[in-house]
């Protein structure tokens, strides 16, 4: 029986990569994702985790070994964060276009510079047109449950996709929180054997991801516009049958005190739960408030978003990613386009914060708010604001 304990979420992370039976893990360490892959190497050394585990120079090398391993039929697992995500920025390309289901744990962190170690979505965000399925987790049991599922995401032989699962780096990523973690036994009767279907093997040799002349270029792309589009179904399908065997159920986009809200504040990742209990206030001051949390960045879920912001008068989306130069943040220039065709939509209203690492209390959330509906009633000079920012 699954038991509850108190555990870092990192470790947490490692203990059930290792109940899903993975074959090998190649890493790289980098704060603040370190935990994860120096848990499952003490695992390897220890002889409670049967895998290989190959320690590499760089964390473009991490991504190359893994490409390797998965085209061999090996189930593999990585991690990184900031700086790193960005070094193997080019082969995170490759992964997604020749359909090999690498599954990596994200621990969000800002990019230099300055350099900082601590977390927000900036590495991530560089990252959203690689074409992986990208996850993103609000605490430690959500981090541990879509790992699982990732598994089962990106290696359903309709999918073939690899997957980013994000935790917010340190806010997340070394909390200590109580945790089911499902027994081995539990996660094999969810997690078949990974069964690739076109391994490389020294008796049948093949060439993969051979030069494309523009002929052809546009078709493979399309493709694979195609594929994580249809890996859409799966994704979902996964999560129902996670929610039926373990009792936890997950959504592309999920609504908190949603009912009756004229004001919507739209958030991804840990600081949700911040923000919940600003919602939760305000409620009780008889202000119509409520959240919309994005769990599934990629495939972007289009239709959900537009059934989750319903009638609104106002959306408040909260970035914790700048687009120097641009709108604000990623996340309301995907929202913004999401919403452009629809006949009535919400006055949109764009703020960044918690860069770096910076703390948004309950307080803080409950000011942007505020703000934003004044931004919503009176306006702005300024296309977007980043909150608590000094002047």
């Amino acid at each position: 029986m699954a038991k509850r304990v108190g555990i870092e979420t990192s470790l947490a992370i490692s203990e059930v990569v290792a109940a899903c039976d993975v074959d090998v893990v190649a890493a790289y360490p980098i704060t603040p994702q370190t935990h994860i892959v120096e848990h499952l190497a003490d695992l390897v050394a220890n002889g409670k985790l049967d895998a290989e585990y190959i320690p590499v120079e760089s964390e473009h090398s991490a991504m190359s070994a893994c490409l390797g391993s998965v085209a061999a039929g090996a189930r593999t697992f990585t991690a990184s964060a900031g700086q790193g995500l960005e070094l193997m920025h080019e082969v995170l390309f490759v992964a997604s276009a020749m359909r090999l289901p690498v599954i990596m744990a994200v621990t969000n962190r800002a990019v230099s510079s300055p350099l900082s170690v601590w977390g927000d979505h900036s590495d991530v965000m560089a990252t959203r047109d690689v074409g992986w399925i990208q996850l993103f987790v609000e605490n430690g049991q959500e981090a541990v449950d879509n790992t699982i599922c990732a598994f089962k995401m990106g290696e359903a032989k309709n999918v073939l996709l690899p997957v980013m699962v994000n935790l917010d780096g340190f806010h997340l990523s070394h909390m200590i929180e109580p945790i089911t973690i499902p027994e081995r036994e539990e996660i094999s009767r969810f997690l078949p054997p990974f069964d690739y279907p076109l391994p490389l093997h020294p008796d049948k040799p093949v060439a993969m991801g051979d030069f494309a002349p523009p002929v052809i270029f546009s078709e493979a792309k399309w493709a694979q516009e195609i594929n994580i589009r249809d890996s859409y179904e799966t994704i979902i399908q996964t999560w129902q049958e996670f929610g039926q065997q373990f009792g936890r159920y997950y959504q592309p986009v999920e609504k908190y005190c949603t009912e009756g809200a004229e004001t919507l504040l739209l958030t991804m990742g840990s600081f949700s739960e911040t923000a919940m209990t600003a919602i939760d206030n305000l409620r009780e001051q008889g202000q119509k408030v409520g959240l919309v949390r994005i769990r599934l960045w990629r495939p972007f879920p289009f239709e959900e978003l537009r059934k989750a912001v319903g009638s609104a008068k106002t959306l408040i989306v909260f970035d914790r990613a700048i687009s120097v130069g641009g709108p604000g943040g990623p996340v309301v220039s995907e929202v913004k386009a999401a919403l452009y065709n629809e006949p009535q939509k919400p006055n949109v209203v764009s703020f960044v914060g918690g860069l770096g690492g910076r703390d948004v209390t309950r307080e803080g959330f409950e000011e942007i708010i505020t703000r934003g509906q004044e931004i919503a009633e009176q306006g702005s000079p300024n296309e977007f604001e980043i909150y608590g920012v000094r002047e």
